[in-house]
């Protein structure tokens, strides 16, 4: 029998909060393991890993990401994520990271880069490293502030991941959101998106650092003649050691006008969607009652799709 971490209480495996304290229950759907009896630590290279695969150095939660995996979160019904691996793939390389610091939600997907090396590691540690330095920056700094620092801190951790010499090194993609009230600041490096959806409106928020939108934006092709070549959907930003200098994530503010749903999505998604209009569409279509539902029929709308690759989503509903 499972039982709830904070007051031991019976819970149910599919249950997703505590009903005796409220306490958010986060389900993996396999079991966190680590890669043998002589792992280390993927951030800071301890072999000090307890059975849960958490570091006791640095305290970072190293998982054997080499299985079928899907992660769900769910904070609180208006806020949840979820990671599968989709059809095609046997492993997911997408991670999302979520937090909660009492009225400010963290939201993190990144989409691993898959010609670089241990792309699943590099989305795990880049997506976790960012909440935890958001969570401490925000004590003292602004929400823009805090986003810069945890991208420096990011760059290094990721850059340490080992990586053998004929091999690209462990890289990502990132967007992320910090939301106050209904002020969200959102960054981004590569093709993971972040959209604004409403009763009224779908809008997308970011846009992708892709090799299609920079020929395009300096007029060396219309859109049509660079979708048809090999190179549309290659990324020109991600985070990792070989990134460029001009690897800055770009950040925004955006004032949410009413009700409606903040959504970060990997291209796993949006492949299937392709407007802002035919996402809000899609979200519209759905009943459900809270984020993780919506988040969970929007990734079994891309498998139905085919599901050619991983999908991640992280939604969080203002009110």
């Amino acid at each position: 029998m499972n039982t709830c971490p904070s007051c031991d209480t019976p819970v149910l495996p599919d249950d997703r909060f505590c009903e005796a304290c409220g306490t958010p229950l986060t389900t993996t759907h396999s079991p966190p393991s680590i890669r043998g009896s002589t792992a280390t630590c993927a951030k800071c290279g301890s072999a000090e890993l307890d059975a849960a695969g958490y570091c006791i150095q640095c305290g970072f939660r190293n998982l054997d990401r080499g299985s079928n995996e899907r992660i769900e979160i769910a904070r609180s019904p208006v806020f949840a994520g979820v990671s599968d691996p989709g059809v095609r793939y046997s492993y997911n390389q997408d991670f999302v990271a979520l937090q909660t610091l009492d009225s400010t939600h963290i939201l993190v997907v990144c989409d691993g880069v898959s010609s670089s090396h241990a792309p699943d590691r590099a989305s795990q540690i880049v997506a976790e490293t960012i909440v935890q330095q958001i969570t401490e920056q925000l004590q003292y700094a602004s929400a823009e502030t805090a986003i810069r620092v945890a991208m420096q801190a990011a760059f290094r951790a990721v850059s340490k991941l080992p990586y053998p010499a004929d091999t690209e090194p462990p890289s990502t993609t990132f967007v992320g959101a910090i939301v106050r009230g209904k002020t969200a600041t959102i960054a981004w490096l590569g093709d993971s998106r972040a959209y604004w959806i409403s009763p009224q409106k779908g809008r997308q928020l970011t846009q992708d650092h892709s090799w299609l939108n920079e020929v395009v934006s300096l007029g060396k092709m219309s859109e049509a003649e660079a979708k048809s070549t090999g190179n549309a959907h290659a990324i020109t930003r991600w985070v990792g050691k070989d990134a460029s200098d001009d690897a800055e994530p770009e950040i925004i503010q955006f004032e949410m006008p009413d009700r409606g749903y903040l959504l970060l999505c990997s291209d796993g998604l949006w492949n299937y969607a392709a407007t802002a209009e035919q996402l809000m569409d899609l979200v519209r279509s759905i009943e459900a009652k809270d984020a993780m539902d919506i988040s969970l029929k929007l990734v079994d709308y891309a498998r139905s799709r085919g599901g050619h690759d991983n999908i991640t989503v992280a939604l969080l509903q203002i009110e």
